[in-house]
């Protein structure tokens, strides 16, 4: 389905009954790397599955911020008269649903990101570099995005209303000491690092982000 908000269309799907959830994707990415997950999770809640600007079958766009990309989802919940629904989001996904958190005190019930980062330095080392080589050399968006891209502080994390639940893989592109500081941050904030796990092992195309997020909802 498409929805027009925020001077833009987006797609997206709607699967399930219940409190509303809705699962934001990371980089380069589009909604379908949570069809397993969402025919677990749809048991349980009404599932939206975003395709974010610049993804999928979204609008592309000649930059990304995500900041706007941020707007488009608060703008996609209120159009749709969501109820505080819960927000889940896949490294930029889970970027996104903090920057709500901060700027929208009472859009969301609660956030849970799995490999979040709150400015370009949380990125392990080596993924920085190869980041950089692969922008300099296709100059895409979707990587001057991760480079430059967010700039959220301990001030910003301090406002949080709302619980936060984060996870990570003891492998992730992501420090750990960066993530535990993210949730240390936040008042309500929790960091639960899954070992031998990488950045997506356990959410792309996995089952298992439904039952840490079902978890989480108890």
């Amino acid at each position: 389905m498409y929805i027009h908000v925020n001077h833009i269309n987006l797609f997206y799907t709607c699967i399930g009954s219940g409190k509303p959830l809705i699962m934001l994707h990371g980089n380069g990415e589009e909604h379908t790397i949570f069809d397993e997950a969402i025919a677990v999770l749809s048991k349980r809640f009404t599932v939206y599955a975003i395709d974010t600007r610049g993804h999928g079958q979204s609008d592309k766009v000649p930059e990304l911020h995500y900041s706007d990309i941020a707007e488009d989802v608060r703008c996609f919940i209120e159009e749709l008269g969501l109820e505080r629904p819960v927000l889940y989001g896949f490294s930029d996904g889970g970027i996104v649903g903090l920057l709500l958190a901060i700027k929208y005190p009472n859009l969301l019930s609660k956030v849970i990101g799995s490999g979040v980062n709150v400015n370009p330095d949380g990125l392990v080392n080596g993924w920085h570099i190869i980041f950089k080589i692969i922008h300099f050399f296709n100059r895409s968006p979707l990587f001057k995005l991760m480079l430059t891209e967010p700039d959220i502080t301990a001030e910003d994390l301090g406002r949080i209303g709302i619980p936060v639940f984060l996870t990570g893989g003891s492998k992730d592109m992501i420090k750990q000491k960066h993530m535990q500081w993210i949730a240390d941050c936040i008042p309500d904030g929790k960091l639960t690092v899954l070992k031998g796990e990488k950045h997506g092992s356990y959410i792309i195309h996995s089952p298992r982000i439904a039952e840490i997020i079902l978890e989480l909802c108890e």
